[in-house]
């Protein structure tokens, strides 16, 4: 069995390798454009919402007390009228990357933690690279993408977009196998 603590470099290179090819896939115009299209009249909306002063976290509207309540007619008209929404509120103000990117960092690291755990209580130092791949990309396309299926299943989110977070997810995933069976402990 393989310790942890002899795969740290192929976490935080893996981490880093990660942490650089999420920021030219987001910053290049490829398959992200057009995600989260403004809403139409999108100032009248903002305007409309400004004096309720919504403070930042997520809402559905219209939102019944009980499972009771989600049964009553007036509850039924809510919907059949609409809008239906789940609306994330974020802080006012400019966006401010530091602390997402900061956190992206530490969840790349947990991702790789994550899959140096599966592959150290799989695979012996001196294991082969293809194997190495396979268990650490594994585990870590499960941590990056599987996940967000949920989004789209449970809360609407586009399957279009979901796909596409996939897709991240298997190049983030390949990424990391790559680092950690390049890096892979020798046999002893």
């Amino acid at each position: 069995m393989t310790t942890i603590a002899a795969l740290w470099l192929p976490i935080l290179v893996a981490a880093v390798i990660v942490f650089v090819a999420s920021s030219i896939i987001h910053m290049a115009p490829l398959w992200h454009r057009g995600e989260c299209p403004a809403p139409p009249d999108q100032d009248r909306i903002m305007d409309a919402l400004r004096p309720f002063a919504i403070r930042p976290g997520e809402y559905m509207l219209p939102r019944a007390a009980d499972m009771k309540a989600m049964k009553s007619p007036e509850f039924v008209d809510k919907l059949k009228r609409g809008p239906v929404i789940l609306m994330t509120v974020l802080p006012n103000g400019p966006v401010s990357m530091g602390k997402s990117l900061g956190q992206w960092f530490v969840y790349c690291i947990v991702v790789g933690v994550l899959a140096a755990y599966v592959a150290s209580r799989t695979l012996e130092p001196g294991a082969d690279y293809l194997t190495v791949f396979r268990v650490a990309g594994a585990t870590a396309f499960i941590a990056y993408a599987v996940a967000l299926w949920q989004q789209s299943i449970w809360y609407s989110r586009p399957w279009s977009t979901t796909l596409k977070l996939t897709l991240d997810g298997l190049i983030y995933a390949l990424l990391t196998g790559g680092a950690f069976g390049w890096l892979w402990p020798a046999a002893g």
